[in-house]
């Protein structure tokens, strides 16, 4: 026996022709996330004896031999799928192998590390971030007394899209729009859909999704992932007053064990006012409300209050976007269509002066599990039009907000500025609160992009760090044309592009911008930064772009494809230990068409390691999870994909 090289330069040894296997995995091979047994780094081909008490000897044929006992003989990896994110690892028993090792090299000159424990048998099978793993390698060493041998090298290549995890509605029917919105669980094990077009007219938990006869209701439709990384619907949820043109399932928010579910319908209609009043009125078209859920045990939901705003009025949208805390216990509730002119906390509700200036509500839930209004939000330049509350952030413990005003005027930059001016019409402003030991709220900073224009729509969307000490601002109307990070951000040469802006706070509780980001493809009309979501630690940061016209599958595919009208595409972004940030991948949908708007919605765990994409103009009339992607027979019906 010898030591052969494979094209890697990792060494193995046994026969060479043992080792023939290509060492590729195709775009059909699958993801997940990975438990990582020992960290010491390994590195392929060493052989290492397993005990300190064996004396090696050589044989007449030059194999090693420890009292008559040869290395294994070389084993040949293989790697497929078999559920969603999911890496399947098989091979042949190699003779003389008394227990395997799989080691994996996350991304390229990365050192091999184990996965996972020793394994007797031939099968390991693990889930992975498949953001993460596009370029890892493995390879499998089979140890006995004498040492190890290692595999040729398996890298992972292509796109993946047959790994992506896709996920349909139990009651997929045309303009359902399933994939509205997304929420969840920080270990990612509990996944929300909001589907704000589905029309059944059942009520409340697991009722009769079959008939049509509320349109638009809307529902939302909880996910679960076991101990066996199998996926499988755990719970239909309707509203417990359900009526047509509700658009239930607009907003999603989780806790972060997944146990409390907030779920906005900001087309509800009932002239209601505060906690759990009277759901049967219709005299308040589009006041809006919001309804949050309980998971008891393991599979056990119940709604546990049904919320107004404190002022219901007519068009106020209450629960176009929702947030909670951590501990679910503090509920941010946005309403952006209306319309009193207070500024700033807990002004006068009472009057409808300024149309669609915005409000946002923050309630508490009490140790006895009961709600109460904690203080109702104004921007500090309430103005009509201004549409404060477009977007909703939370940090974990719930004492930092970030609102989205994306029609604000200002065309103040940076941070506190100018708010008086109204030169640049809907450039869009972010207001940043905080909540004192005491449960008072103050507002902390005024936030303008480096580059205010007009229609930019900064504030459109925002994310928060756990922490709250990142903020992350989407301006998809922003017109720069310049990839990257921190390119000019003067140039406006691709119309409603879009573009990101990251702000930290420092010790002192002062903002400022940290980096300007743009797509690495920008184009017009792409809407860059729709929709954002982040890791806990705001390290991981994945954008959408629901107008993005390429036409590849899955993820690393070419983005300088421009066929596929708005089927949509994301970008996952990490930040290093200098705080420097970059551009890490570039996602597609596993069945990427033109006008499927990937994108519109997004979601991720706290350590960033699973992603979920929505894309609500889908046409597959498939259901449930792991269905038949490539037919068109239920219209925007919509779809998930989870990474």
């Amino acid at each position: 026996m010898g030591t052969t090289e494979d094209s890697t330069g990792a060494t193995s040894t046994g026969a060479a022709d043992s080792s023939s296997s290509s060492g590729v995995v195709d775009s059909t091979m699958g993801p997940g996330e990975t438990s990582v047994g020992s960290t010491d780094s390994i590195t392929p081909g060493d052989s290492t004896s397993s005990s300190s008490d064996t004396t090696a000897s050589t044989s007449d044929s030059g194999e090693t031999t420890t009292g008559g006992v040869e290395l294994p003989d070389v084993p040949v990896l293989v790697l497929g799928h078999s559920q969603v994110k999911q890496f399947d690892f098989s091979w042949a028993l190699a003779s003389g192998a008394e227990y395997y090792q799989l080691l994996e090299s996350a991304t390229p000159g990365e050192p091999y590390v184990q996965v996972g424990a020793d394994v007797v048998g031939g099968a390991l099978s693990i889930t992975q971030p498949l953001h993460f793993r596009l370029e890892a390698s493995y390879v499998l060493r089979a140890c006995n007394a004498v040492g190890c041998v290692d595999s040729a090298t398996v890298d992972v290549v292509g796109t993946l899209a047959a790994a992506i995890g896709y996920f349909k509605a139990s009651n997929t029917d045309p303009s359902d729009l399933f994939g509205t919105s997304l929420a969840l669980s920080d270990d990612g094990s509990t996944l929300v859909v909001g589907a704000t077009g589905e029309s059944s007219n059942a009520t409340g938990l697991d009722g009769v999704q079959a008939n049509n006869a509320a349109t638009n209701s809307g529902a939302a439709y909880v996910f679960v992932r076991d101990a066996l990384d199998e996926w499988s619907l755990q719970t239909y949820v309707k509203a417990s007053n359900t009526n047509a043109n509700d658009a239930f399932g607009t907003s999603v928010a989780l806790s972060a064990d997944g146990n409390t579910l907030i779920v906005g319908a900001p087309y509800e209609a009932s002239s209601a006012t505060g906690i759990g009043g009277n759901q049967a009125s219709n005299a308040a078209q589009a006041s809006g409300a919001v309804y949050v859920f309980v998971r008891t045990g393991t599979d056990n939901w119940a709604q546990q209050a049904y919320i107004k705003a404190s002022n219901t009025n007519f068009g106020d949208i209450f629960g176009y976007r929702v947030a909670v805390s951590d501990s679910g216990d503090t509920l941010a509730v946005a309403a952006y269509g209306e319309s009193s002119n207070a500024t700033g906390i807990n002004g006068n509700q009472a009057n409808n002066a300024a149309f669609g200036a915005g409000a946002v509500y923050v309630f508490e839930r009490s140790p006895m599990n009961t709600w109460s209004q904690q203080v109702y939000l104004k921007a500090s330049n309430t103005a009509s039009g201004d549409g404060f509350g477009s977007s909703l952030a939370l940090a974990g413990d719930g004492n930092t907000l970030a609102v989205g005003a994306f029609g604000e005027d200002s065309l103040a930059t940076g941070v506190d500025g100018d708010q008086a001016d109204n030169g640049a019409t809907q450039a869009g402003a972010v207001y940043v609160f905080l909540r004192d030991a005491g449960n008072t709220w103050s507002q902390e900073a005024y936030v303008k992009a480096s580059n205010s224009g007009a229609q930019d729509y900064f504030g459109w969307s925002v994310a928060l760090s756990a922490d709250g000490s990142t903020l992350f601002v989407g301006a998809y109307g922003e017109d720069g044309g310049v990839a990257g990070i921190d390119g000019d951000d003067t140039d406006d040469s691709a119309p409603d592009a879009g573009a990101v802006y990251v702000l930290m706070r420092d010790g002192t509780g002062v903002w400022a911008q940290q980096a300007y980001v743009k797509a690495s493809n920008p184009n017009a009309q792409d809407f860059f930064g729709w929709g954002l979501a982040t890791s806990g630690s705001g390290s991981v940061l994945a954008v959408t772009a629901y107008g993005e016209a390429g036409a590849t599958f899955g993820l690393g595919g070419d983005e300088t494809s421009n066929t596929a009208t708005q089927a949509g595409s994301a970008y996952v972004l990490v930040r290093d230990a200098a705080d420097q940030w970059s551009q890490h991948r570039y996602l597609k949908a596993s069945n990427a068409a033109a006008t499927d708007a990937f994108g519109w919605s997004v979601a991720a765990s706290d350590d960033g390691n699973i992603l979920a994409f929505g894309s609500q103009n889908e046409d597959s009339n498939a259901v449930g999870i792991g269905g038949n992607q490539g037919n068109n027979g239920a219209a925007s019906s919509g779809a998930v994909y989870v990474y």
